[in-house]
Formats: structure tokens, sequence, C-alpha cells
């Protein structure tokens, strides 16, 4: 699969997709394209049944906890899979991973083999709600958006919410991580933070606002289209005018066809809504934040896109992807996701 790594040091950047210069064109290009049912939007009430949390493991020990908000309204549930086996005298490295209900789905006992097999593995950390949801839609909108916005709904028209990503943040930092540190030694300089979509959102901010909590930001399909592209505005703007040199690693992946419309329902008003909320950040505002801040002192970027795939099947991609990138396993970013039904395996 086509990718490019954006660096900035002295000698002249590497590119290694030719097409990306004409990324806009190129996905309404596949309009045309046909869908694999894989491509279709999933079922919002799904539950995400047994997992590999709930099942022995000869590579990993799962727990879980819970963290309550200080108003008592919210409570998110978090697994953390240590690697069996002493830890390394600086701890393990964490993988942190946001809508952990849907993450433990697209984890089985041979992928988590292999990441137990590389020389230093991940510990890792599911973050996720305290029901057995797949996705929890108004949940996530609430905490992975960094300034209230609007939000199609199944029925047609908006619902006005977010902005709470701030308040997870401070979750994160003040209540999980330190009970993740209690139940599994760690290393702090090396942390990786992934989300998808809404959550690949949260991950820029957190890059943005709390440079050093993490030290890889993997943003996949980042829903920069959020608050009319507020994101691409001054909070990028300010990052780049005060980020001093600070390093970090930066991966951000697009399915090719996200911005296509063929496969979707032109006459349901949920999908007018939410083309409308989306013109807000072009179909190349992806691969074009990845080039700006390839010019951040600091920075190691990495952007890919994915051919063919929608917004759905790169959940697993851009999960996949960022496991390869930062664990070193196999990519397994073109296999079936288990939330469809298939053994990845197969």
């Amino acid at each position: 699969m086509p990718y490019m790594m954006l660096r900035r040091p002295s000698a002249p950047r590497p590119l290694r997709l030719a097409t990306l210069a004409a990324a806009a064109g190129l996905l309404f290009a596949l309009q045309a394209m046909p869908q694999t049912a894989s491509a279709q939007q999933r079922d919002p009430t799904r539950s995400i049944g047994e997992t590999v949390a709930s099942q022995p493991s000869a590579h990993y020990a799962f727990n879980r906890f819970e963290v309550h908000s200080a108003d008592g309204q919210r409570t998110w549930r978090v697994h953390v899979a240590a690697p069996k086996g002493a830890a390394p005298e600086g701890g393990w490295p964490a993988f942190w991973m946001l809508d952990g209900n849907a993450a433990l789905i697209e984890f089985d006992e041979a992928l988590l083999a292999e990441l137990a097999a590389q020389p230093v593995p991940q510990a890792l950390v599911f973050v996720g709600y305290a029901n057995d949801l797949r996705i929890d839609s108004e949940a996530r909108t609430r905490d992975y958006t960094p300034f209230a916005g609007e939000r199609p709904v199944r029925s047609g028209g908006t619902i006005t919410g977010g902005g709470g990503a701030d308040a997870l943040l401070e979750v994160i930092e003040r209540q999980i991580r330190p009970e993740v540190e209690r139940r599994v030694a760690t290393d702090p300089t090396q942390q990786t933070l992934w989300g998808h979509s809404l959550a690949g959102l949260f991950a820029l901010h957190a890059l943005y606002t709390r440079t050093g909590a993490f030290d890889t930001y993997a943003a996949g399909s980042p829903s920069l289209w959020w608050g009319d592209g507020a994101l691409l505005g001054e909070p990028e703007q300010r990052f780049v005018d005060n980020n001093a040199g600070r390093p970090a690693r930066v991966l951000i992946g697009l399915g090719e066809g996200e911005r296509q419309v063929a496969h979707r329902d032109l006459d349901d008003p949920r999908v007018q809504v939410h083309l409308r909320r989306i013109a807000a950040a072009p179909p190349d505002s992806a691969e074009k934040l990845a080039r700006r801040l390839s010019d951040v002192d600091g920075l190691q970027v990495t952007y890919r896109e994915f051919p063919a795939l929608t917004h759905g099947p790169m959940f697993r991609a851009s999960l996949m992807w960022a496991l390869h990138a930062v664990a070193g396993i196999a990519d397994h970013s073109d296999t079936p996701s288990r939330a469809d039904g298939v053994d990845p395996n197969r």
C-alpha cells in the first residue's frame, strides 16, 4: 500500500507516494468503485460479545478497571494487557487505544502471540466505556471532540454537543494513567496514543496540547471536519508556533475511498447532513496537514493512504498499521475485521 514519510532533516524529504498530489481528484474518481460488505456502515448498536479480554491468553495477562468523572455521571472502562514475563528495567512500552471496546474486537490470540514475540512487547491499554457497545456514539462525541460542534443523527438533522476532549485528557493523566502504572510497569518515554475518526481528531488535539504525554500520536481517518474544520486553524497554528523542537512521531492514515458517495443513499437525510458537515475538510486535508506538520521542528510524520478503503474499514486498517509501525509486527492492515464476523487469519 502506498505511503510517504515526512520528516524534517536537512536533506530533502523522501516521498514514496507519487499520486498524493492528486489526492482530491483520485478520491472522487473512485465514486464508481463497487463496495464490499465490509465497507458498509456498521450497526452502531452492536455489542462486543466475547473478546480476548474475556478468555485466558498464553501471551498476555488482562485485567480491567473503571474510573468515574467527579460528578459521577461518566464512567470509562479500561482493559490493560501486560505481556507475560519480566518487564524490562524501564518498563514495557505502552500502546493506548481509544474506542477501546471496538479495538478489543480486532485482537485475537494469534495477534497477541505476534506482539508478545517482539524483542520488547507492548503493554496494551484499551480505553472504552462501561457498557458492551462496540461504539458508544454519544459518549465518544462528548469525549473526543476539543470543542462543541454538530453531528448528524440517524433520523436526519444534527445535534450539537462535544467539547469534552480536555476533560478526558485530564482523566487520562490524573486517573487512568496512574492506575495503569499501578497494574503494569510501563516506560513513560515509549507511549503511543491511537484513535480513529473522532478519536483520531482527539489524538491530534492531544499532540497539540499535551506534547510529551505520548511519544507517538496515531490518527486514523481523523474527523478534521468537526467544528467546521476548526482544528485546522488556530489550534494547529498555535502548536506550530510553540512546539519548540519537542520530538514526537505522528502517523496519519486515510482511506482512499472515504470521500466517495456512490455507496451512500443520497436520499437519506442523515447522509445529506453528513456530507454537508464533512465539506469543511476537503478530501486532501489529511495529506496537507501531514505535510505542514512535517515542517515542525522535532516531528517525524508519516502519511499513508489505503487503496479503496472507506471510513468504517479504516478502523481496523489504521489500528493494524499503527501496531505494525510502532510494535514491529507484520502489517495486517489489509485483513478483514473481526467485527464483520470474519476470521482475519483465514
